[in-house]
């Protein structure tokens, strides 16, 4: 294709002919026009994805370890193939009554713990002496379903029952009720002491306190009009919160999901006292009753689209680095029946990090939950068993993911689950079997951002073909997402098994209105069909001038 062939696409799933493109090299590269054209840009408006991660995408990682309690001192001595969950433990005791800032140290080797790791203060990092070759393992041999004597996922447990939440499959004898791990928990758990870890039960929802009502603010805009401003002060970190207060007829849900004729799931307002839209932020200014946040209002606040600023019981400064966490290569007995081989689960926490670490043979690896302005950097999934996921980004806000590579077989390998807003997988890299889920239930502006994701398409009788968008999630979630997700400049890669002449159709299921696909280029000609139709642009082309969007806007708003 000529040059002339750069302009914009915008693809029906119809017409499948006009999404073709060459690889990236064939063409030059040029500024992609929903940054570089007016009009287009302010048809398809891309949210502000740089204020995903800690400090809200400014701030560097603390490097300040504090006091420094070491697991050796209190008993733990790796590599004697004996248990240290008890010395563990006292250590962990003796850095919570530690004022300020406070590091758990694990020495070199293996430290066997078979008990759940419970976070429950701020200002606490869980640090080993890396990855690697004669780093800090941390081996946990036994799953959550065998230690885990919480009453934590009591309310999971009862919503599985009642929900039915089965697993079937006829063909091998299973049919199975889906187990409280599939979601949930870790060998690492981190949360506010006595915080309610899972919301599945919505009569048993609370309304946070609220600390003023939100007047107005435009989307997009860091600024919000509150009835009293008496409450707040600069530094307090809380939550600005919708509610569906008129049911389906809700203006909020216009606002996630535009003018769509795709059915919209009641969960989005059957419990009153939930937000459908939750976003966890820093109070950086007040004057008189005008308020300054941290980061732009994810929707207009005014009077028939309400919304609140409410008190939000979290953690902060929580980090998890240089570590290996090793599971055993346990057998697998099926999606949702995950026997609780997880690594992290990371609830209730504002400005937190976890970077730099291997997590082998788990079922999922990260979990996030409730959670907000974390940065998940540098880790790595491996093993050979299936697992659920690899970092799963659910119901959190402005969570950015960057330089993970899923080495392993993972069901979910990139995930942004229910009720995620503004998070980025930044540079992931994923092995095989690549997929990108965007979890029914409300999750929105959220960016998929160069990532690189190895795919063997397969040869039917209507060509090549293969489906990278996989969404799940139960219809009364449903649509698949809300509006302005966004796939940045992602590669695919394709196995010599695909003639060099192919053409392979990427394929969506039914998934949610308002995606921008932009860049998307593969080492094969590519066609796309996304459903809905989506915002296309760039087909076969790599972004070359602006690789990275988080980085291009994270660069402009350092200027």
């Amino acid at each position: 294709m000529d040059s002339g062939n750069r302009r914009l696409r915008l693809v029906s799933v119809l017409a499948l002919g006009a999404a073709l493109a060459l690889p990236a090299q064939a063409r030059p590269a040029a500024l992609p026009k929903i940054l570089s054209d007016p009009k287009v840009a302010a048809a398809n408006p891309l949210p502000d994805f740089s204020y995903a991660g800690y400090g809200f995408g400014l701030a560097p990682l603390p490097a300040d370890t504090g006091t420094v309690i070491d697991v050796t001192d209190h008993g733990a001595i790796p590599d004697d193939g004996l248990d240290d969950t008890k010395a563990v433990l006292r250590a962990l005791a003796a850095a919570n009554v530690v004022k300020g800032r406070v590091t758990l140290r694990f020495p070199r080797g293996r430290t066997q713990i078979t008990e759940v790791l419970r976070i429950t203060r701020s200002d606490i990092i869980l640090d080993g002496a890396g990855s690697g070759k004669g780093g800090s393992e941390l081996w946990f041999p036994r799953p959550l379903k065998l230690v885990d004597q919480s009453h934590d996922y009591d309310e999971l447990r009862e919503y599985l029952v009642r929900e039915k939440k089965q697993q079937v499959e006829p063909e091998h004898n299973i049919d199975y009720l889906f187990t409280e791990y599939t979601w949930s928990g870790g060998m690492i758990y981190v949360a506010p002491e006595g915080s309610r870890p899972v919301s599945y039960d919505g009569t048993k929802d609370v309304r946070d306190p609220v600390l003023a009502n939100g007047m107005s603010g435009k989307q997009f805009a860091r600024t919000l009009a509150v009835d009293d401003a008496s409450r707040l002060k600069v530094g307090d970190v809380v939550q600005l919160q919708w509610f569906s207060a008129d049911g389906p007829d809700s203006k909020i849900l216009k606002s996630l999901y535009g003018d769509t004729d795709l059915p919209i799931g009641s969960h989005h307002w059957t419990f009153p006292n939930r937000p459908v839209v939750a976003q966890a932020t820093r109070v950086v200014a007040v004057r008189g009753r005008t308020v300054t946040l941290g980061d732009p209002l994810l929707h207009d606040v005014r009077a028939d689209q309400p919304a609140v600023l409410a008190d939000w019981r979290h953690l902060t400064h929580v980090g998890i680095q240089n570590l290996r966490l090793q599971f055993p290569d346990a057998p697998s007995f099926g999606h949702h029946l995950e026997q609780g081989y997880n690594g992290i689960y990371m609830t209730g926490v504002f400005d937190g990090w976890v970077k730099g670490l291997v997590i082998d043979s788990a079922d999922s690896g990260v979990l996030t939950d409730n959670a907000a302005s974390l940065t998940i950097a540098d880790v790595t999934t491996t093993g050979t068993r299936r697992a659920h996921y690899s970092v799963h980004v659910g119901a959190v806000h402005n969570v950015l993911v960057k330089d993970l590579k899923v080495e392993n077989p993972v069901v979910h390998p990139l995930s942004i689950n229910t009720r995620s807003t503004r998070s980025v997988f930044l540079r992931s890299v994923v092995d095989r079997d690549a997929i990108i889920d965007q979890h029914s239930g409300s999750n929105h502006q959220n960016l998929f951002d160069a990532i690189e994701m190895h795919i063997d398409p397969k040869q039917g009788s209507d060509g090549w073909h293969y489906q990278l968008w996989v969404g799940g999630g139960a219809p009364y979630w449903k649509p698949g997402h809300g509006l302005y997700n966004t796939l940045w400049n992602a590669k695919l890669v394709m196995p010599e098994s695909v003639p060099a002449d192919a053409t392979v159709t990427i394929a969506s299921g039914l998934e949610g209105p308002g995606e921008r696909i932009v860049g998307l280029h593969a080492n094969r000609r590519i066609a796309v069909r996304y459903t809905p139709e989506p915002y296309i642009e760039g087909i076969g082309q790599a972004v070359e001038v602006v690789p990275s969007l988080y980085e291009y806007q994270l660069a402009r708003r350092r200027r």
